[in-house]
């Protein structure tokens, strides 16, 4: 069994518990001290840093959301003066004001090791090549996996994102084992793959580092079985540090939150009370360690739930299960809440397979006051023309997930548009004119 870090992936529970109740109070008493923003939050409800005297006392602090990052935009949530950033991400803005988040030096340096942790934990090794298709520049994703590739030692190829014929003739050449990239991204590079006649045999790789966006067990079997690799799911987000928050061990069944680093909860996200683990909610997190711009209790609007069971792996740290989706994404349609993985699931069911391909957009529209929802899916080339029964059985197997009887299109190969980095699953027209949804916020880099 391979460990970034032993000592501390494998710390007995009631250890790391001592260890966050101490990392907590510091970060507490950091932000009142100096976070105006944070300070008039907790003066407002009547709490103070000595008040946390015990991790459950978290409970009482206030929520930090996007909207708070928002409008103290550019750096009105920093806990140390701006000569002490080193880096700052920002988010795209696409939905709203951009938020900015700062880095110190020590926090570069932690994020790289919990980078390096993440990648260990998906099998890599010093000895690894690892081709990061992940794009650089403000978005964290290329920087996050590129940091901790390079700590943990490993060959780095920082290809970026896009010239997807340059990726998978570096991909023959260098025989990277490792690839970190969108789950949407791997799809369209083994299409690539097909069109320009390369076999799996032509390239030599065994695991995928993804994240970024939301993708179900069936697009994790077909992008395998694709690419001839493991997929590895990771979870990060820039607001609290970047892609290595989260990651998947040998055992693909959960994603180990590092607690030394990272405090995390489920809430119901309409009451905002903390549910047992196990209960399915919204991802809560807290910084531990970071020094620039520690949040506490971020809403995260991921739905997700807690695992705590022990892994035979031996990482002690908690397990997320793998996102159902987002609170602000999901879908409502005529009084049904849907979200997009659901009907992904059904798409890439081993039923469908060997009809369809791993490509859809789902289109929702109202018309006389009644919501529609159109999902449109490619079908394989021998398929095109005979379609009629696929499309039932598609239809039958939607309802049954969802609850909602949708329109099936079925399209030829290639006329879906195709991703090179965030796949846009949903359009939303009844919001203003169509709006791309992808159940992605800025959690950059997984």
């Amino acid at each position: 069994m391979n460990y970034y870090n032993q000592e501390v992936e494998t710390m007995h529970h009631d250890k790391l518990k001592l260890l966050q109740l101490d990392r907590i109070r510091l970060v507490v008493k950091k932000v009142y001290d100096n976070v105006e923003p944070y300070r008039e939050k907790m003066r407002a409800i009547g709490i103070r840093p000595a008040d946390i005297n015990d991790l459950s006392d978290i409970e009482h602090l206030p929520f930090t959301e996007k909207q708070d990052l928002r409008d103290n935009y550019p750096l009105g949530m920093l806990s140390v003066p701006n000569s002490e950033i080193v880096r700052v991400h920002t988010s795209s803005g696409t939905t709203g004001q951009r938020s900015a988040v700062g880095y110190t030096q020590a926090d570069l340096d932690a994020w790289a090791d919990v980078m390096a942790r993440s990648l260990v934990a998906g099998g890599c090794t010093k000895d690894s090549i690892v081709h990061n298709a992940y794009g650089y520049g403000l978005f964290t994703g290329g920087l996050g996996a590129n940091n901790g590739s390079e700590r943990l030692g490993a060959m780095t190829l920082p290809v970026s994102g896009g010239n997807t014929s340059q990726q998978l003739q570096l991909l023959k050449d260098f025989k990277a084992d490792t690839i970190c990239c969108t789950p949407s991204y791997a799809l369209y590079l083994a299409d690539e793959m097909k069109k320009q006649g390369y076999d799996i045999k032509d390239l030599a790789l065994k695991r995928g580092i993804m994240g970024a966006e939301p993708w179900t067990e069936e697009m994790r079997q077909e992008i395998e079985k694709r690419l001839g690799l493991k997929a590895y799911n990771i979870f990060g987000l820039s607001e609290i540090m970047g892609p290595g928050v989260a990651m998947e061990c040998s055992q693909q069944n959960g994603m180990h939150i590092w607690e030394d680093h990272f405090l995390p909860e489920i809430i119901d996200p309409k009451t905002k009370k903390v549910l047992p683990n196990g209960s399915q909610g919204e991802l809560v997190l807290s910084n531990l360690t970071k020094t620039g711009m520690p949040l506490l209790r971020y809403r995260t609007r991921d739905i997700t739930s807690l695992d705590d069971t022990a892994c035979p792996c031996r990482r002690t740290h908690i397990k997320m299960n793998p996102l159902v989706g987002r609170s602000d994404d999901m879908l409502i349609i005529s009084g049904a809440n849907v979200y997009p993985s659901q009907i992904e699931s059904v798409l890439l069911s081993s039923e469908l397979a060997d009809y369809i391909e791993p490509h859809y957009l789902i289109v929702v529209d109202r018309e006389n006051n009644r919501d529609r929802m159109e999902v449109k899916v490619e079908v394989k080339e021998e398929m095109v023309g005979a379609s009629e029964a696929i499309a039932n059985r598609i239809r039958h197997n939607v309802t049954s997930a969802t609850g909602i009887s949708a329109k099936i299109t079925l399209t030829p190969p290639n006329t879906i548009q195709r991703s090179q980095g965030k796949a846009v699953r949903v359009m939303d027209n009844r919001k203003n004119g169509a709006n791309g949804i992808n159940g992605v916020h800025e959690k950059e880099g997984g």
